[in-house]
């Protein structure tokens, strides 16, 4: 994963981890909202990288 990401990456990770931990600890329909969200967002990325890559000749 740390080739993938790199340690930037990795800290943006965390940053996002920590920030949903302390709002679904202030207020836990909110906090799995926004984790929907981010899953949400992140499947649109992973689609788009995908196509990207098939664009390109690469997958």
């Amino acid at each position: 994963m740390r080739d993938t990401l790199g340690s930037e990456g990795i800290a943006g990770v965390a940053v996002v981890l920590v920030a949903v931990g302390v709002l679904t600890v202030h207020d836990p329909v909110v906090g799995a909202g926004v984790t929907i969200l981010l899953a949400g967002l992140a499947l649109i990325a992973k689609g788009i990288a995908d196509s990207t890559m098939r664009a390109f000749g690469l997958k």
